[in-house]
């Protein structure tokens, strides 16, 4: 659907569901780094790339919950700014940690997205 036209005088009143974005997730998911406190993600898409960022937030310290795809995050407990190689080269996308950390931690060492062997040390 496009666009949606409506005619008449009466107002609209009523809930749409919106389905959940696997295209937004993972830069949302990258972002509960940066506040250092809990995040709730609702309509949280599970697919494996979710899975992989979450399990590389766990790896750097954050507490991790998942329930009926609601995601929580709790990034206060950070203790790491090392993206592991072997979840970093599972996904392309892992590279989007990259800001968040330099931006919350100064630094962050994460592997060539896509599973090649050179590390990037920033600070």
């Amino acid at each position: 659907m496009n666009k949606l036209i409506i005619k008449g005088g009466k107002k609209l009143k009523g809930e749409i569901g919106i389905e959940g974005a696997k295209n937004s997730v993972l830069p949302i998911l990258a972002a509960t780094i940066l506040n250092a406190g809990e995040n709730i993600i609702k309509n949280c898409p599970m697919f494996s790339d979710v899975e992989v960022i979450l399990d590389i937030l766990k790896t750097i310290g954050c507490k991790v919950k998942v329930e009926d795809n609601v995601a929580i995050i709790d990034s206060s407990t950070i203790s790491s700014t090392i993206v592991p190689e072997s979840l970093a080269s599972e996904m392309r996308s892992s590279i989007i940690l990259m800001g968040p950390l330099l931006a919350r931690e100064g630094k962050v060492t994460i592997s060539y997205p896509g599973g090649c062997v050179t590390l990037y040390y920033l600070k």
